[in-house]
């Protein structure tokens, strides 16, 4: 039931426990009996999805309060986050028919006796939604197209207002203005804005190409926008009349509780871009990075010289490393973003003269003191930013090495644990619209993520270089550049924001104006020198000004009268220019597509590293314009159908196809789904239940422990281990590989590791070593800029690695690479793409056996309160706390915090058994 939706926003703490027990929805009164099992569902009730912590992201004011006050939840809040929890302690002895303990059937409709409630948005005939017992996730059905979307909007407004609300803040730059001043706002505002600085003209010019670019398909994805609009502003209407609208909108002072005076805005097309252009900056757009680059190949080439210097930084970039897990492992090359033989037109700053370009001016009050410190990267982390690097896997499995004979798949995307969720479920059904699964708030008139009638699909973060940095060479002043021999003035782009304390944020009155300065080439970032002359160093990316384009490719996914096939997919997945591996089942046939913009660029440019703004060095074809070029054709991406598996955890894609990341080498938590679905495709008869398992035990593997800690403690036993402390402590380390080498309770709910020691000497241990091994070589200035190119360590309960705490998504980014090809030299073994030089010992056993050693029994002596110094949720020293997954508040209601996992946020278990 929607009981949810009907709790005046205006009650008292003291009479809310005897309304809240009384008071009953209209939509109660409409529940009536379900549609039958639907005909077009082809899973054989073999689907299945889960996504916490749950289906409502909205609360009133009341329920805010009780939940502050005696943690109760709405409903439907939370019930997804236990079942996604347990699945940590209850994989070993998971089988198909348990499945469903821990993941909600995804069939098509809602069985009879499972309705809860029966709508008719805004007593419209051609639309109905119903919402299921367990879950409460909507099930839209229309008659007509307009109605189908009208309900779409309807119900993710009923689901996520707020957050839509505050994510079309986050995309204009206005959040602390809707939400106040706040550290954590301010940092994600100036965030997104320094990279998506739009104007509304921009924003309704990329609706305007979009549509006239895609033909028919354009003009209905338009319609179908303003009907989902439609349906949201209706709710909003609704809502406020009857003041059941969410909560935060009376803490954050945009309505009175008691005379329901303010008013919520209303949608608007150019709202839905802003949306768009958060989540694609978040998890779509791979690339940049190239001045930081250049800052570590000029502190190489001063370290070595500029030969052997380049040699070196090439070695720890790892473009193309041949020991690298990869997602298309057939041996097919796709070659992309490879090293030029001869590099031309590169711009490389000179030495300490690089600037970050100012984005903050004119702060006052509470924005001119301790809140100027948001513009760091540590404030954003606090809220949505966490989920910008850790992301998504997938596992994939061909029939032919099923027990059933048909394709399984166990995937999703890492989109960060929040409260309310980024995502939604949903099933859509409507003319020329058939699919359920999840998609981001606010952009839900299609689904996103999941299934159609007889196929799957999935996504991961790919992260190819779409983006790259230009030397614009100033005249006249730092605000004009010279643009094809003509000196021309920056574009200024300003956003002026203040607040005053609010309810739900008591940071005192303050403000301040973002500015950035935008030239063809794309916004300002740094300013520097190069030769003496000076430059602004801008980024450009393909899908700049393009956020709105991908909505055809969605639109595809959902048509039943389009996609019937793996090809057919892919087709839908090349209209998608955000930088996405995409991953496919059906019952007979599994695919892969790597989707995005990449540019073709002009003969010679390293895209590694900044080039001259000249003609010479632009993108082939571009036109600043539009920001429009030639790109790779759609069989240059990697692509693959019917391989014997699949798996992505933001790996390489491809031999030669060269990612935008740092740390693409020989061990990569990649290399935990391939070990173990490799095992399962040569002894054959897979099954859900074993794909599912082996998803699981990869996410409470440590990385480290499973592919790196074997070859350390084989150089320590190179010899016999004579000190106390550091025999006590190999002793440790050595029965937790055996045991497994996980990050596992002692029995499920616990709170307390098995292994608990091993494990936090290892974590302690890894910060020291890595230091210890290659400072001394590689000396500090070049060690400190090589991190700030890829963080050391991202174990869970490492704070300073790029997710933070409590984020879940660990072992994308550190140093395990370098320390396995490393250690490997030095035992004698035989290494592919090793690094350039020695570190550990210089080479030598015994002296890199005495620095493990010596700072291995500097880490068995770190107390845990150290190595876990315990945080406003944690005490110090509580290891599984602090690792534990913290679903973050971007609205009023809180939730319990999960033993740590590292898997899909949302994620589906599919095994379809027949096909249309």
């Amino acid at each position: 039931m929607r009981t949810s939706r009907r709790f005046p926003g205006f009650l008292k703490t003291a009479s809310i426990c005897v309304l809240v027990a009384g008071l009953l929805s209209p939509l109660t009164q409409q529940a009536a009996a379900a549609p039958a099992a639907a005909s077009n569902d082809y899973c054989g009730g073999q689907c299945s999805d889960i996504l916490p912590p749950g289906e409502n992201g909205n609360a009133t004011l009341a329920q805010i309060l009780l939940n502050q006050a005696f943690g109760t939840q709405p409903s439907h809040a939370e019930d997804q986050l236990g079942p996604y929890a347990n699945l940590a302690g209850g994989y070993s002895g998971l089988t198909d028919s348990t499945i469903n303990n821990f993941f909600n059937d995804s069939s098509f409709g809602v069985p009879s006796d499972q309705v809860a409630s029966t709508e008719k948005p805004s007593g419209r005939s051609d639309v109905t939604i119903v919402r299921d017992k367990k879950t409460g996730v909507p099930h839209i059905t229309g008659t007509t197209r307009y109605g189908t979307e009208y309900g779409a909007g309807y119900a993710a407004a009923e689901d996520r207002l707020w957050l839509m609300d505050v994510f079309r803040h986050v995309g204009r730059g206005q959040l602390t203005s809707f939400a106040g001043g706040a550290a954590a706002n301010q940092g994600l505002e100036q965030e997104f804005y320094r990279n998506a600085p739009y104007t509304e003209a921009d924003l309704q010019a990329q609706i305007d190409n979009a549509v006239a670019r895609n033909g028919a398909r354009g003009q209905q994805a338009l319609a179908d926008a303003h009907a989902y609009l439609d349906g949201i502003n209706a709710y909003i209407d609704a809502s406020d009349s009857g003041r059941y609208f969410p909560g935060e909108y009376v803490l954050t002072g945009h309505k009175d509780a008691i005379t329901n005076a303010g008013t919520i805005d209303h949608f608007k097309i150019t709202d839905l871009v802003a949306l768009a252009s958060v989540i694609g900056s978040l998890f779509g757009s791979g690339g940049g990075g190239e001045v930081s680059n250049a800052l570590s190949l000029i502190a190489a080439q001063s370290k070595y010289g500029v030969e052997e210097g380049t040699k070196v930084w090439e070695s720890f970039r790892e473009r193309n490393d041949p020991e690298a897990v990869l997602t298309v492992h057939n041996g097919e090359s796709f070659p992309y973003g490879t090293k030029p033989d001869t590099a031309q037109g590169e711009a490389l700053p000179d030495p300490g003269t690089v600037t970050q370009e100012p984005l903050v001016y004119d702060r006052t009050g509470s924005a001119a003191g301790a809140a100027a410190k948001s513009t760091s990267a540590s404030a954003a982390k606090t809220t949505l930013s966490s989920a910008h690097r850790g992301m998504s896997n997938a596992l994939v499995v061909s029939g032919k090495y099923t027990a059933s004979g048909h394709p399984i798949a166990v995937f999703g995307p890492q989109t960060g644990y929040f409260a309310p969720q980024l995502l939604m479920l949903q099933e859509i059904q409507g003319p020329g619209i058939s699919a359920r699964g999840a998609s981001f708030a606010g952009l839900s008139m299609y689904v996103e993520l999941g299934r159609g009638q007889d196929y799957s699909w999935s996504a991961t973060t790919s992260g190819q270089d779409i983006i790259d940095t230009y030397a614009v060479e100033l005249c006249q002043d730092d605000y004009h550049y010279l643009y094809h021999g003509t000196c021309t003035a920056m574009d200024k782009v300003e956003q002026k924001n203040a607040w005053s304390p609010t309810t739900a944020d008591s940071t005192p009155a303050g403000s301040y104006t973002m500015r950035v300065w935008r030239t063809k080439y794309g916004p300002v970032e740094y300013r520097a020198t190069v030769g003496g002359t000076k430059v602004a160093y801008t980024t450009l990316r393909s899908s700049y000004l393009h956020e709105a384009d991908s909505i055809i490719g969605f639109q595809m996914l959902n048509d039943p009268g389009y996609v019937k096939g793996p090809q057919d997919f892919q087709s839908a997945a090349q209209h998608i220019n955000y930088t996405f591996n995409w991953f496919y089942a059906d019952s007979q046939h599994t695919a892969y597509y790597n989707s995005g913009d990449n540019p073709v660029r002009a003969a010679g440019v390293d895209s590694e590293f900044p080039v001259w703004a000249q003609p010479a060095y632009e993108w082939q074809n571009w036109d600043p314009a539009t920001n429009t070029a030639d790109y790779t054709p759609a069989s240059a991406h990697p692509n693959s159908i019917d391989q014997d598996y699949y798996i992505s955890w933001n790996n390489k894609q491809a031999k030669d196809y060269t990612t935008a990341s740092w740390g693409d080498g020989s061990v990569h938590r990649g290399n935990l789904l391939d070990d173990r679905v490799k095992k399962l495709v040569a002894a054959g008869g897979v099954t859900r239940t074993k794909l599912v398992q082996a998803m699981a035990d990869a996410a409470l593997a440590d990385l480290r422990a499973e592919d790196v800690l074997p070859k350390l403690l084989k150089v320590i036993n190179s010899s016999p281990v004579t000190d106390p402390t550091a025999a006590d402590a190999v002793n440790k380390l050595q029965a937790w590989v055996d045991a497994g080498a996980g990050r596992t309770e002692t029995s499920a709910g616990s709170k307390t590791y098995a292994d608990a020691d091993a494990i936090r000497i290892l974590d302690a241990w890894w910060p020291l070593l890595v230091k210890a091994e290659f400072e001394p070589g590689l000396g500090s200035d070049l060690y400190t800029d090589l991190t700030d190119n890829l963080s050391i360590d991202e174990a869970p309960s490492a704070g300073h690695g790029p997710t933070g705490s409590h984020a879940g998504s660990s072992f994308q980014y550190g140093w395990w690479s370098y320390v396995d090809k490393d250690i490997r030299v030095v035992l004698g073994e035989n290494v592919q793409g090793g690094l350039a030089e020695k570190y550990c010992g210089g080479g030598d056993l015994g002296s890199c056996r005495d620095t493990l050693i010596s700072t291995l029994k500097t880490a068995a002596g770190t107390s845990a309160s150290t190595v876990y110094p315990g945080d406003s949720l944690c005490s110090a020293g509580d290891q599984w706390c602090a690792d534990s997954i913290v679903q973050r508040t971007l609205g009023g209601i809180k939730h319990y915090n999960i033993s740590w996992q590292n898997r899909p946020t949302f994620q589906q278990v599919v095994e379809y058994t027949s096909h249309r």
